[in-house]
């Protein structure tokens, strides 16, 4: 939200400076993120009215312009096709300087002396646009500084709304706040009520009396749509940052930055009565006002007429009764919409207007009356007219409740920590609009209509310690007693888990828990993502039961910025199942593109593979202090390459994936590089082994290597893990040092090269010992894998 400090200041105006002002807003939960000037810095620009014009003679678009700054004449050459006798318009004088530095003199142009030069709103820095001079209002008196005619000198504060502070959407509610705060007087009054001029009337039938329960509207005949709109409005519009289209539009604008209730101008003579409120029917479309066409479903409120659907409720009017040119009436339209009926509709048809923004975290429902008054008042003073009564439509028992609230002393005293007086706690209520009453407990708070978020006594408390002021809590020394929680040591944390990957060369990733709903069932098809009410947008609709479609996007959205070697993981949460019956699982997921290495003189470069991510693996689950219950066996996952993919087990249960991504996938998301995925649930990496001792053997240890020929679908792993389980206690170590294919060896087959260390802590091993323990791990292999020694 966009706030002008001069306008603020004409609702409520508190001796605070600037920034002490911005301060104080911040200290009541209206964060002001930046403080600009409403206008570049220039100099020297003063009001000038152009009295002549006639053709420049040796340029067949320029003019010569005779143009009065105030008691003198100065000769101007003007190329801006708007310039005519008559008109008012910014003239820099020589020796001005305007934004960028940029520094006017007088100088000679094909050949005519210009003494100056007229300026357009973009050479000022007001405005983008540069189709002519900017038009300036002919009760500026000629000569007069610029500045000071369209008070520049001004203050824009860009304040970040929390979603539930809907009613500060509006200058009348910024101004209540700094009343509030700072108990400066507020200077607002009820909008004078606008005698109907005719009494034509539009009938109005609400059919959805829960989604809109108050509806006004007003016929205003005989208005001028050319009607210019004045300086003062274009330029608060400007800094509230909303682009001038045309007085009638401007004007809905206006009012809605004034009380944070939009409105909407139809062309009356293009409704056909009766205007209804109702949700949209199955096949029903609307052309918006960008001309881009939809198809309506039926969660959709609409405002129609008897041919159909004319206006999305609450977002966008429709194209067909815009205001124009040619428009001689209007349909004045305020409503209140329910929140919940708008919130989500907008983004769902990839549309964020400045109306929706304001209905889906609530209007104040008592405010259409007035703002359709003040609408009125502007109308006819800018666009003239004639107005009709106000026809107004309410569906009482629709309307939001506003219940009163208990709020306890001592819950007060409780939750803040220190002792308020009552009086002071009644006048902070008053002063935020409520209505309170003291009760033999407390208060009993009647909230006001434009405050949808005072529901809870915890709402009436954060209200009076964000009166009182965070900065004059008082400090007191912490009294109850504090008792470290025991962590138990079978029990492994996250962070030794982070720190690994990232000393491994891994970076963080943070994704939001909801992704896109195609690439979660490319990569998990048998799983259902839970939708959600109200996306962000379409490709965030559902919840993620994986962590893998998140880090693939990352690792696309880094190798586009030429990020060739990418390594990423996160920790968080996937969701699967039903909303009455959601399984969250924290888990841990990696990706792994592009070299092994970074670029280097001392390592071939070669890309990342499926092994150099099980490492990274097997040190996560080395923290366990029991990697031998971790097993890695080969399997088939839709995502995943086949023949590069095994399914993790701990125990013999099922905890995780590692793999190459499927080609298909590869290509279909522009990812190079071959990226290798993991994903693991955090449950089976925390659960740790206790430390043990382990005594240091007096006697030497015996390594013995051996051989062996098994089928090629055989894992080392299994391999090597059933030969130390063979050689019992005498093994103290094992090392797999060669798998070997081709000459020699058998088709369909390998050679599996493994060394076993043997030692005993009561004395040295005899070759017999050693020999009886070998045998036995041969007949072993023979038996569970059908394996021979190589060479015999």
């Amino acid at each position: 939200m966009r706030v002008s400090e001069q306008w603020l200041r004409e609702w409520v105006n508190p001796s605070l400076s600037t920034e002490a002002l911005a301060e104080a807003l911040t200290m009541a939960g209206l964060e002001v993120d930046a403080i600009e000037p409403a206008a570049p810095a220039f100099t020297g620009v003063v009001v000038g009215s152009i009295v002549d014009c006639r053709p420049h003679p040796e340029a067949d678009r320029l003019q010569v312009c005779d143009v009065d700054a105030g008691g003198e004449r100065l000769e101007v050459v003007c190329g801006a096709p708007n310039a005519r006798p008559g008109l008012s318009a910014p003239l820099a004088r020589a020796g001005a300087e305007l934004p960028g530095g940029l520094q006017v003199q007088a100088a000679e142009v094909r050949g005519v002396a210009s003494a100056g030069m007229l300026c357009s709103a973009s050479e000022l820095g007001l405005s983008d646009e540069a189709d002519g001079l900017l038009e300036l209002p002919e009760s500026l008196a000629p000569g007069s500084d610029l500045r000071q005619a369209l008070a520049l000198d001004d203050t824009v504060l860009e304040i970040d709304l929390t979603p539930n502070r809907a009613d500060c959407l509006g200058m009348i509610g910024i101004a209540r706040d700094v009343a509030a705060r700072t108990g400066a007087e507020m200077h607002t009054a009820e909008p004078q009520a606008v005698p109907a001029a005719c009494d034509e009337q539009l009938p109005i039938t609400l059919e959805a009396e829960a989604d809109c329960p108050r509806y006004t509207g007003r016929v205003i005949r005989d208005v001028d749509p050319q009607a210019p709109t004045p300086i003062w409005m274009r330029e608060r519009l400007r800094r509230a940052g909303i682009r001038s289209v045309s007085a009638l539009v401007d004007i809905t604008n206006y009012v809605m930055l004034e009380y944070g209730q939009p409105l909407h101008a139809f062309d009356l003579d293009r409704l056909s009565p009766p205007v209804t409120a109702r949700r949209a029917r199955a096949g029903e479309t609307l052309t918006l006002l960008g001309g881009e066409q939809v198809e309506l479903d039926e969660g959709v409120l609409v405002i129609a007429d008897a041919s159909g659907p004319v206006a999305f409720a609450g977002v966008m009017g429709g194209e067909p009764t815009a205001v124009g040119d040619a428009t001689t009436g209007i349909f004045l339209e305020a409503a209140h919409f329910h929140p919940a009926t708008i919130a989500g509709r907008a983004r769902r048809y990839g549309l964020h207007t400045d109306s929706s923004h304001r209905f889906e975290r609530g209007v104040d429902f008592e405010t259409p009356r007035a703002a359709s008054e003040r609408a009125t008042q502007l109308v006819l003073s800018i666009c003239g007219g004639r107005p009709g009564p106000i026809n107004e439509v309410v569906a009482a028992d629709a309307l939001p409740r506003r219940a009163p609230i208990e709020l306890r002393r001592e819950r007060l005293e409780g939750l803040l920590g220190w002792s308020i007086e009552e009086q002071q706690v009644s006048g902070m209520l008053q002063r935020l609009g409520t209505r309170p009453e003291s009760t033999e407990a407390g208060w009993r708070v009647q909230p006001p209509s434009w405050r949808f978020d005072m529901e809870r006594e915890v709402d009436l408390i954060e209200e009076v310690a964000r009166l009182y002021g965070f900065d004059n809590v008082p400090e007191r020394p912490l009294r109850a007693p504090l008792h470290v929680a025991a962590a138990p040591e079978q029990q492994l944390d996250d962070r030794p888990l982070r720190t690994t990957l990232v000393e491994r060369g891994y970076f963080e990733a943070i994704n939001y828990a909801f992704v896109d709903p195609q690439l979660q069932q490319r990569l998990d098809p048998e799983a259902e993502g839970l939708p959600l009410a109200n996306p962000l947008s379409a490709e965030l609709a559902v919840m993620r039961t994986s962590l893998w479609p998140g880090l693939l996007m990352a690792a696309q959205r880094n190798q586009h910025r030429q990020h060739e070697r990418v390594r990423l993981f996160e920790c968080g949460r996937t969701f699967r199942g039903h909303l009455d019956d959601l399984a969250q699982t924290p888990m841990l997921a990696g990706v792994a593109a592009g070299p092994r290495y970074a670029e280097q003189w001392d390592a071939p470069r070669r890309s990342v593979d499926f092994f150099d991510v099980k490492a990274d693996l097997e040190a996560l689950i080395a923290q366990t202090g029991e990697p031998a219950s971790f097993t890695f066996e080969p399997a088939q996952h839709v995502a995943l390459h086949p023949g590069q993919c095994a399914r993790i087990l701990r125990d013999d249960s099922p905890v995780g994936w590692l793999g190459t991504l499927h080609p298909e996938h590869a290509d279909a998301l522009e990812l190079h590089g071959a990226p290798v995925l993991f994903e693991i649930t955090l449950e089976a990496l925390s659960r740790a082994a206790l430390p043990r001792f382990q005594p240091i053997s007096r006697y030497p240890s015996i390594r013995r290597d051996l051989a062996v020929l098994v089928d090629d679908n055989v894992p080392a792993g299994a391999l090597l893990r059933t030969a130390r389980d063979a050689a019992g206690t005498y093994a103290v170590g094992s090392r797999l040092f060669d798998v070997y294919r081709g000459k020699g060896v058998p088709e369909g087959q390998k050679s599996v090269a493994m060394g076993l260390i043997l030692q005993d802590y009561s004395r040295t091993l005899t070759d017999r010992d050693v020999d009886d323990v070998m045998a036995g791990v041969v007949s072993r292999l023979q038996q569970q894998f059908g394996a021979s020694l190589r060479g015999e």
